[in-house]
């Protein structure tokens, strides 16, 4: 017996208790579905929740800060006396680079700055960072260009940093404004005039006068915006950038006028010798960024990534889809017994002509494929269908999710329920082996059936 013929006479077999065979199918079916939409959820959870991060930052991207000054000691606070104390500065940014795998570093400070556009005023924090490094550290562009090396005053504005400025007419007698990163910016930072100054209150005029007496000793500098920054990443779109050699010495112009109102000279502490505030270490690829981590944390400085969140996201995503997984395996075992017992009630109604089968001379091997063919043809087709049906579930979850999600316009960009391709096809694979494993005790069975019993049977 070829192996047409046993495809034909299978096909035969189940086409002949079509209702039972349909029943049974339905019931893999059920079960595939409801695997793959099960973790489909997950994969959903997992990667809008990797999507939440990326927009805190690179997930290539290492930050690095200076040891704590105070450690804890149980539950007392106590001053850390480590003599061997790491400090951010030159020779620091120097080591980071010379770790295998590192693709960029860029040492950075920060302060805070007030803004001044004709009427329109807005407090930013600023940033300092070498304008070479900002392409290696996905510093993107709607509008302008980037830093450049040579560039002094020239600023890079995040995307909704411009919509800060306010009018600081409407402004007076009020503490707190609030503003709409939709909004049209009432500065257009790439052509207005633009003044910034460490003198917070510079603009603000009470009586005629400035309520800052010592606002003469802070320097004002025009300035420049040059570019403004794709929107999407928390740690970019509400900063203005500018070159950090120039950050510095204007904030050491800044240190001087303090030191000149309060009349004490800038501290010489330990906390002095750190030159930078932090250093961003960009990493080539994901894979290495732990253990470069770790590194950086072994030479005595505080070290974090985004990948401890997608870590610690993985294996908790992992656990929900195992027990999603599960909930809809339960469906598919049941499948899987009904599978057998279809092919038991399969033995009982052909036993005859499994008997004649054997007495004009058909191998016991062929026999067996019969009913194995059977079992694994109706995996097959449930798994189909089940994945058929999950796409279309999967479609109508996105689409109620983009609907009723409430939570804001990134909810109608993400989807709750995503279907990888290897998952559709594992999962028909998996149907089709279900079907089989569930086929073969009825196979074993029809093989030991004697001939002159299975004969006799009416």
């Amino acid at each position: 017996m070829n192996s047409l013929d046993l495809v034909i006479m299978g096909l035969k077999n189940l086409w002949r208790r079509k209702l039972r065979t349909f029943l049974t199918i339905l019931g893999v079916i059920i079960g595939t579905a409801s695997i793959v939409v099960m973790v489909s959820l997950g994969f959903g959870m997992s990667e809008n929740f990797k999507g939440e991060i990326s927009k805190m930052g690179s997930l290539n991207t290492i930050n690095v800060h200076p040891p704590y000054d105070v450690i804890w000691e149980g539950d007392k606070p106590a001053r850390n006396t480590n003599k061997n104390k790491a400090f951010l500065d030159d020779k620091a940014v120097a080591d980071f680079q010379s770790i295998s795998g590192v693709e960029a570093v860029s040492p950075m400070q920060e302060s805070y700055v007030r803004f001044i556009s004709g009427r329109y005023y807005a407090d930013i924090p600023i940033k300092g960072i070498v304008p070479e490094t900002m392409e290696a550290f996905d510093f993107e562009v709607t509008e302008g260009r980037t830093l450049q090396e040579g560039d002094t005053f020239n600023l890079v504005f995040g995307a909704n940093a411009p919509t800060m400025f306010q009018d600081q007419k409407s402004m007076m007698g009020r503490d707190i404004f609030y503003y709409d990163p939709e909004a049209e910016p009432n500065v257009n930072v790439l052509k207005d005039r633009l003044v910034m100054t460490f003198d917070m209150s510079y603009g603000m005029k009470m009586r005629g006068q400035d309520p800052n007496p010592n606002a003469k000793l802070y320097n004002k500098y025009k300035v420049k915006g040059v570019g403004i920054l794709k929107p999407g990443d928390y740690e970019k779109d509400y900063y203005v950038f500018m070159s950090l050699n120039q950050l510095e010495k204007i904030i050491e112009e800044r240190e001087k006028a303090e030191s000149k109102i309060s009349g004490i000279k800038p501290s010489t502490n330990s906390r002095n010798k750190n030159k930078y505030d932090r250093v961003m270490v960009k990493v080539k690829d994901m894979k290495d960024v732990q253990e470069i981590q770790q590194q950086i944390k072994d030479k005595g400085f505080e070290a974090y990534s985004l990948t401890d969140f997608l870590d610690s996201m993985q294996k908790t995503m992992a656990t929900i889809q195992a027990v999603l997984g599960g909930i809809g395996a339960v469906s598919l075992l049941v499948a899987a017994l009904g599978i057998t017992n279809t092919m038991i009630m399969s033995i009982y109604e052909r036993t005859k002509e499994i008997g004649v089968m054997k007495v004009i001379g058909a191998a016991l091997s062929d026999i067996g494929k019969i009913f194995l063919f059977e079992a694994g043809i109706i995996g097959t087709i449930g798994g189909l269908f089940g994945i058929a049906i999950s796409y279309l579930a999967s479609f109508v979850l996105n689409k109620l999710a983009m609907q009723f999600g409430g939570m804001g316009p990134d909810a109608f960009n993400s989807k709750i329920s995503i279907i990888p391709l290897w998952l559709a096809i594992s999962s028909i694979i998996f149907t089709t082996v279900v079907g089989l494993v569930s086929g073969f005790y009825p196979a074993r069975r029809a093989m030991k059936l004697s001939p002159l019993e299975a004969i006799r049977t009416e």
